[in-house]
């Protein structure tokens, strides 16, 4: 295999892979050997269809495709490492070359890493951020506290007020007909909580139980469900009952029964002390940020789109492992929020855009300052990895490889670099 790399405009690249006939050949059988199984021929049995035979009867080609969709995965890795350069997006291939006996040619054409003219990267002005607690703040803890501990009240003797639970029964309709998915039985609802769609939960607002209610709503313009979107409705729904939170007095009691301590000033200081910490964190990163972005705004850099773009995809990407870590398909989620991937990706871009430009003039301060991880920043790193996967540190050491070490060294440089930007820093009014 051989490759053959043109520098294009806008950091942008052209790899040209060359990979030898005898490589195609080799790939055709393999395919062959895969799909003879299923292949039947008059006066064969299945499965036992020469390959000679099966190119005879459908064209010498019959194979190549997957052939070649097969040599792009197996080479395209040691295409990148021949190519020396530091690719930082997925590949856009286009098959060049693709016929019985020759060999099989293909473009992939990519991003490189770009350079990073580095602006002011010491001594850069960011606004100072206040670190103090307000006593509005302590009790926004104690009231969500109170809120957790509240008891749910049937009420009989009035009628729905905002933030009541109302159980409800409804059926949606359009142009007088019910749509698939607009009924529900025994529903609870929070007023107030906007579950609903426009005007929905306040249409409810004023019922008693027993009331049948028609709501009138209408569908956003870019509603999930596109037969609906824009739509007007209507939702027959008939109120079965109603509960109001009642929150716990806020005495010695309901501390000592929320908290190690045992009264209210006691419980309000420790809140104090809680929120001043986390401020303190908050401020450090937002100090931090603010840095960054200063250094970033006095930088010059080169973004190729398609590093974006395959920067966008990776964030959509950790943001679908999240919400199915808690317990939803991305599916479901655009199904509830009425978003689209399109939309997704488009307001992520400008998260991408700082994610990387973040990470090259941090990579670029590392270098202009020498910065390196130690060997202690390294083992306390593992550690952390060894405890989260609950293994031998040893174990967590084998698993991490020498590469894997390598991009944490990166990693932790690059944090030591976000680190010193901060540090340096200085904080106006």
């Amino acid at each position: 295999m051989s490759v053959q790399v043109e520098k294009l405009e806008h950091n942008m690249a052209k790899l040209t892979v060359t990979v030898p006939a005898a490589e195609l050949s080799d790939a055709v059988v393999k395919v062959y050997q895969k799909q003879k199984k299923n292949i039947s021929v008059p006066g064969f049995r299945k499965g036992k269809v020469p390959l000679q035979m099966v190119e005879k009867m459908y064209g010498k080609g019959v194979f190549l495709e997957d052939a070649a969709n097969s040599l792009i995965s197996s080479s395209w890795a040691k295409a990148y490492d021949e190519s020396g350069e530091e690719i930082v997006s997925s590949p856009k291939i286009t098959v060049i070359q693709l016929s019985p006996d020759q060999d099989f040619i293909y473009e992939a054409e990519v991003a490189l890493k770009p350079g990073v003219e580095l602006g002011k990267y010491k001594g850069v002005k960011i606004d100072k951020v206040d670190v103090d607690v307000t006593d509005a703040e302590i009790d926004e803890v104690i009231d969500r506290e109170r809120r957790n501990n509240a008891r749910q009240i049937t009420v009989e003797d009035r009628a729905v007020q905002d933030k009541d639970k109302v159980t409800i029964d409804f059926e949606g309709f359009t142009d007088g007909v019910a749509f698939e998915g607009g009924k529900g039985e025994d529903y609870e609802l929070v007023i107030g909580s906007h579950s609903f769609i426009d005007t929905f939960e306040e249409q409810l607002i004023g019922k008693n139980i027993g009331d049948d209610v028609e709501v009138n709503v209408t569908f956003p313009e870019q509603y999930q469900a596109e037969e609906l979107a824009g739509k007007p409705a209507l939702f027959k729904v008939k109120i079965k009952g109603i509960q109001e939170e009642q929150l716990p007095e806020l005495d010695d009691e309901f501390a000592s029964e929320v908290s190690e301590y045992e009264t209210v000033a006691e419980y309000k200081e420790s809140i104090a002390k809680d929120l001043k910490e986390r401020k303190e964190k908050s401020a450090a990163d937002a100090r931090e940020q603010a840095a960054i972005e200063a250094v970033i705004a006095d930088s010059r850099m080169d973004i190729p789109e398609a590093m974006i773009e395959t920067t966008q995809r990776q964030m959509l990407e950790e943001f679908e492992q999240r919400i199915a870590s808690q317990g939803l398909t991305f599916d479901q989620y655009k199904m509830f929020t009425g978003t689209d991937e399109e939309k997704m990706l488009e307001q992520i871009r400008p998260q991408a855009e700082l994610r990387i430009k973040s990470r090259l003039v941090l990579e670029a301060v590392v270098a202009a300052e020498g910065i390196k991880a130690s060997d202690e920043d390294f083992d306390k790193e593992v550690q952390k990895i060894a405890d989260a996967y609950k293994m031998e540190k040893d174990q967590a050491v084998e698993m991490i490889g020498e590469e894997g070490k390598e991009e944490i060294l990166k990693d932790l440089a690059v944090t030591k670099a976000a680190e010193f930007i901060r540090d340096n820093a200085v904080e106006g009014k």
